[in-house]
C-alpha cells in the first residue's frame, strides 16, 4: 500500500493544468524514447536535410503557383518532434479528455460526492494524469514513426518550418530496401509542399484545425470501459496505475451531425494529402529512379495509418486517415490538365471553391465545370460587342431587345 499511494502521489504531484497533464505526458513520452533510442542529429544530416529541402524546393517551382513556403529548414530527433508539435497536439486532444474527466468524476456515486467535498478534485487530477500518461506512451510511439513536420497531414509544427526527422527516414528507407538520399529527397518533396499549401492558404490551417475539432467535439464517452479500466487498478501493484489501457474509451456519436463533421474532416484530409501526392510526383517526374515506388509507398502508408497512428486514434477516438486520398488525388490531376497549375491551385483561394465529397465520384466532370467557370470569370465586358457596346436603345436589363424578339446572350 505504501509503494501504491507513492505511486498515485507522484502521479498527482506532476505539475499540470487542464483535463491532460501535459508536462507528464512529455515526460512519459520522453522516457519511451530514451529506452528505445532517440539517435542525435549528426552535422552531416543536418546538412543533408537542408540540401534536400533546398532542391525539393527547386523541383517544386514549376509544379505549384506559390513560391516557397520554407523559412527555416531543421532537422529534428524524435524528441524535438514531440515538443515542437505539443501546442497543437495539446489543442486536438483537451476537448475529448475534458470530457473522459468528467466521466470518470460522474462514475462517483451522487450520495458519495457530498462527502468527499474538497477531494472531488482529485479525481479529475488524476484522470488527466491517467490520460496524460497514456497519451506520452502513444506520442513516444508516434514519434519514432513519422517523418517530417508535415507527416501526417496536420500543421503540428511552427508554420514555415519544414523538419525532416532522420533516424525515422533511415529506418523506413531500409524497410523499402531503397537508398536512403531517395527517400530523403521524396520526404523533403512532400515536406516543401505541404508548406506551401499552408503557407499560402493562410484559411487552411484553422480549417483543418477546426474540422478536427468540430469532429472530436462530437465523441462520446463510453463509461462502461472507463469503469473496466478503473477496475483493473491493483492497490498491491503500484504498476498497475501506469498499465491502465484507456484504448476504446472514445466512441463517435452515430448522428447525422456527427457523420456531416466526419465527413468534413475526412474530405479536407483527403484534399491536402491528395494535392500533396500530385504535386510531388509531378515535380519528381523523371529524375527520381523509384518515383513510382516512393509514391505507392506512401500512399499506401497514409491511407492504412502506421502502428503508432492507430494506437492513438484507439486512444483519442479521432482517425487521421484520408480515406479518399486516391479519388482526392485524380481529381487534382483532371484540374491541372484541363485548367492548368494556376486554375488548381487557384481553387485554394477560398473553401466554397474545394471540391465537395461528392465531386471525388467523376473528377474530370468537376475539372470541365471549374474550366466553364473559368472561362465565364475571364470573360471582357468591356470588350467590343459586350454590353458596355450596344446600341443605343437597347434594353440591358429586360428579357427582350429593343425589337421585342429575345434577348441574346
Amino acid at each position: 500500500m505504501q509503494q501504491f499511494m507513492s505511486q498515485l502521489q507522484h502521479l498527482l504531484s506532476a505539475p499540470g493544468s487542464g483535463p491532460v497533464n501535459w508536462d507528464l505526458a512529455r515526460q512519459v513520452a520522453a522516457s519511451q524514447l530514451a529506452a528505445a533510442g532517440d539517435p542525435a542529429v549528426s552535422p552531416y544530416e543536418r546538412h543533408a536535410v537542408e540540401e534536400a529541402l533546398r532542391l525539393a524546393d527547386l523541383w517544386l517551382e514549376p509544379a505549384s503557383a506559390w513560391p516557397t513556403g520554407i523559412r527555416t529548414s531543421v532537422a529534428w530527433n524524435r524528441n524535438e518532434w514531440i515538443y515542437k508539435t505539443l501546442d497543437v497536439w495539446r489543442k486536438l486532444c483537451d476537448p475529448v479528455a475534458s470530457r473522459m474527466v468528467g466521466a470518470m468524476g460522474d462514475l462517483v456515486p451522487p450520495e458519495a460526492r457530498a462527502q468527499l467535498g474538497p477531494m472531488q478534485s482529485m479525481v479529475a487530477t488524476l484522470g488527466g494524469a491517467l490520460f496524460g500518461g497514456q497519451l506520452g506512451q502513444a506520442l513516444g510511439s508516434l514519434a519514432a514513426e513519422v517523418l517530417s513536420a508535415g507527416d501526417i497531414g496536420l500543421p503540428l509544427g511552427p508554420a514555415g518550418t519544414a523538419a525532416l526527422i532522420p533516424a525515422n527516414i533511415r529506418a523506413y528507407g531500409q524497410g523499402l530496401e531503397l537508398p536512403e538520399d531517395e527517400v530523403r529527397l521524396y520526404v523533403a518533396l512532400r515536406e516543401a509542399a505541404h508548406q506551401r499549401l499552408f503557407q499560402h492558404v493562410p484559411w487552411l490551417r484553422g480549417h483543418v484545425l477546426t474540422a478536427v475539432e468540430n469532429y472530436a467535439s462530437g465523441i462520446r464517452v463510453n463509461r462502461e470501459a472507463i469503469e473496466e479500466a478503473m477496475g483493473r487498478v491493483d492497490p498491491t501493484d503500484p504498476e498497475s496505475m501506469q498499465a491502465i489501457a484507456l484504448e476504446g474509451i472514445f466512441t463517435p456519436e452515430d448522428t447525422p451531425a456527427q457523420k456531416a463533421s466526419l465527413a468534413r474532416l475526412e474530405t479536407v484530409l483527403a484534399l491536402v494529402e491528395g494535392w500533396v501526392c500530385h504535386v510531388v510526383d509531378n515535380a519528381a517526374g523523371e529524375r527520381l529512379p523509384n518515383v513510382v515506388r516512393l509514391g505507392e509507398a506512401f500512399r499506401r502508408r497514409r491511407a492504412a495509418g502506421g502502428p503508432a497512428e492507430q494506437t492513438f486514434a484507439a486512444l483519442v477516438g479521432l482517425e487521421l486517415r484520408p480515406r479518399r486520398l486516391r479519388e482526392a488525388a485524380a481529381l487534382w490531376a483532371a484540374l491541372t490538365e484541363h485548367r492548368g497549375i494556376a486554375g488548381r491551385d487557384g481553387l485554394w483561394d477560398h473553401p466554397d471553391l474545394l471540391p465537395s465529397d461528392d465531386d471525388f465520384a467523376d473528377p474530370v466532370a468537376f475539372a470541365q465545370s471549374q474550366l466553364e467557370l473559368g472561362e465565364l470569370d475571364s470573360f471582357d465586358f468591356t470588350a467590343p460587342g459586350g454590353p458596355e457596346e450596344q446600341a443605343p436603345g437597347t434594353r440591358q436589363d429586360g428579357p427582350d431587345d429593343a425589337e421585342g424578339g429575345p434577348a441574346k446572350a
